[in-house]
Formats: structure tokens, C-alpha cells, sequence
């Protein structure tokens, strides 16, 4: 057997799909609003890693300080021989796990980007000689059929991405992770951890304008892929924070009142001047509030830990 395998269960035409449905129900809704999985082209990942190493965006440093002070714990937490990864991405910060977990015999990478599960996959494969990775093309949101690995399994969703999913949506995705877990097996997440307002908002509205680049690469995905006329230079990023749903909002605003045709769609959408855009929701928790969702979802709560000063947080579960 190879120890790089690749199966997809999306189909071919599934992303164009999914993208022409949610820019048309996001541009005639009121408010109006796109889903921040489309910032992520070529060139969106590009400015993401590029956000990753700024002084303001603080939680990809905090998550690696915890993985690599507390990956021997998580290890022995778990026994975990199959790793299962939803939003596997370049498998980076995966490799701290990885390295701990020394009964572990297969890696699981979940993704929508063959060439980044590719890529990943094959340089872990020689890399780590004895270890089998079997990665899926999937929609890890719209529910998972895992392939048959070694118990017991934990399933990481690292990032904090889970913030990017509003409530109802969060608590649809966590019961259908309970669904992927046998007695034994664990689910690791990802959560930032509300914090002072500033520092926040900063961490979405970077000083060197890499976030407002990567926030307006949405309109340049919809401009290439649906045949769009956005103007780039006619929208500023916006990010605030909403201390009532404790998340940060990232927004694009029309500077002018104009119209944008999104022929593939066929359709003419209005803005007025100053009408603003949501293209990204991202919640910060707190230890309770994550304990709630996870027993809502069927899940304990067993471990947590946060990075030295509390910014970002790693937890651990069990089936109930």
C-alpha cells in the first residue's frame, strides 16, 4: 500500500457551485454578506501566511507555543494512532502532533485544496517513513465519511477556525464531529480567547494593510471566477469588534454609491455609499462558553490549555 493515498469526496464542480450560490445569496441579502471561505485562492493563502507572521496577528504564535509546550501531554491524552485534521491546510503546525504521538500510524488531512493536500502530504510521507497519509478532498462542514484507520483517533481543528462559524453553525459542526468519534477517541480545538478590544481589532486591521489586502481578494476571486466588475479601490476594510456577540467583524465598505454585475450570475447589485459588507466573522471564547458548546454537541470537556498570558486556546474532548 502507498503510504500517500488521496480520495475525493467532493465532487469536481462542487466548489464552483458552492461559490456562485453563496455570492448569490450573500449580494441579495440584506445586510450583505459573503462567506470567508472564498478569501483563500493562491493568492489569498499567500497573504494569509504573510498575516500569520505579523506583530499585531498573535494567534498563530500562541497556538504553536501551546502545541509545542503541550504536545507530549495531548499525547498521552490520547494514545491517538489515526490523527484526522479538518482544514489540514499546509499541515504546519500538525507536525508538532505528529512528532508526539509515537504510536500514531496514520494522518488524515481534510481539505478542499488537492494541491495543498498533495504538497503537505507527500513531503510528510518522506519526512516520517513510517507513517501513512491518506488525505480527503472534502467539505469537512457538510459531514465526513472517514476511512477505515487505527483506533483510537483524535480529530484536531486547530486555528481557531471554528470561530468562523456562527452559533448555529458551530453547534451543526460539532455534533456532526461527535458523530465521527468512537469511546477513545478525542476531538483537539482550536479557540482564541476574548481578550481586550484593542489588540483585536488590531490583529484584524494590521498596520502595513495585509489584512485589508486579504479581506479584499474575496472581490478579486468573485471578479475572476463569476466574471464580476468590483472595483477594489472603491471599497476600504473594515474591522470591529461586537462586544454583545464577542467576535470580530471583518466588513468591506463602498466608498461611493455604484452598481457591481456579476454576469455569471446575472446580476446587478446596488451598494450605497457606505454600505458595508460582512466577509468574515471570527469569535473569541471563553472557557465556559466552549465547555457549553461542546456538552450541547455531546462532548466533555476534559483538558485546556492556553498559551503563557491566555490569548489562545487548545482544548481536549471526549464522547459523552
Amino acid at each position: 500500500m502507498s503510504p500517500f493515498r488521496i480520495t475525493r469526496t467532493l465532487p469536481e464542480d462542487a466548489t464552483s457551485a458552492a461559490l456562485r450560490a453563496d455570492v448569490l445569496a450573500g449580494l441579495t441579502s440584506t445586510p450583505k454578506t459573503l462567506p470567508p471561505k472564498w478569501f483563500y485562492d493562491a493568492q489569498g493563502s499567500e497573504l494569509f501566511e504573510k498575516i500569520t507572521e505579523l506583530p499585531e496577528y498573535y494567534p498563530t504564535r500562541a497556538e504553536r507555543e501551546i502545541l509545542t509546550g503541550r504536545a507530549g501531554e495531548i499525547a498521552a491524552a490520547t494514545g491517538a494512532r489515526t490523527l484526522v485534521e479538518l482544514g489540514s491546510g499546509s499541515s504546519e503546525k500538525t507536525r508538532y502532533l505528529i512528532d508526539a504521538l509515537t504510536g500514531l500510524r496514520t494522518y488524515v488531512p481534510v481539505d478542499v485544496s488537492e494541491s495543498a493536500l498533495t504538497q503537505a502530504g507527500q513531503a510528510l510521507v518522506e519526512e516520517r517513513p513510517g507513517l501513512e497519509v491518506h488525505a480527503l478532498i472534502a467539505d469537512f462542514t457538510a459531514g465526513l465519511d472517514l476511512p477505515d484507520t487505527p483506533g483510537p483517533r483524535l480529530v484536531a481543528f486547530l486555528g481557531g477556525t471554528i470561530g468562523n462559524l456562527l452559533p448555529p453553525e458551530r453547534a451543526a459542526f460539532l455534533a456532526s464531529v461527535r458523530t465521527l468519534l468512537s469511546p477513545g477517541d478525542a476531538l483537539l480545538l482550536g479557540t482564541d480567547l476574548v481578550k481586550d478590544e484593542r489588540v483585536l481589532v488590531d490583529a484584524y486591521d494590521d498596520a502595513a494593510g495585509v489584512t485589508a489586502a486579504f479581506n479584499k481578494n474575496v472581490l478579486t476571486v468573485i471578479n475572476r471566477e463569476l466574471g464580476a466588475d468590483f472595483d477594489l479601490g472603491a471599497f476600504d476594510h473594515v474591522a470591529v469588534w461586537d462586544p454583545r456577540q464577542e467576535w470580530i467583524e471583518m466588513r468591506l465598505r463602498a466608498r461611493t454609491a455604484q452598481t457591481v454585475k456579476v454576469p455569471a450570475l446575472d446580476l446587478a447589485v446596488d451598494f450605497a455609499a457606505g454600505e458595508e459588507m460582512r466577509t468574515e466573522v471570527s469569535a473569541k471564547f471563553r472557557r465556559d462558553g466552549v465547555r457549553a458548546e461542546l456538552t450541547a454537541a455531546g462532548l466533555e470537556l476534559t483538558h485546556w490549555w492556553t498559551d503563557a498570558v491566555g490569548r489562545f486556546a487548545l482544548s481536549l474532548s471526549t464522547p459523552l
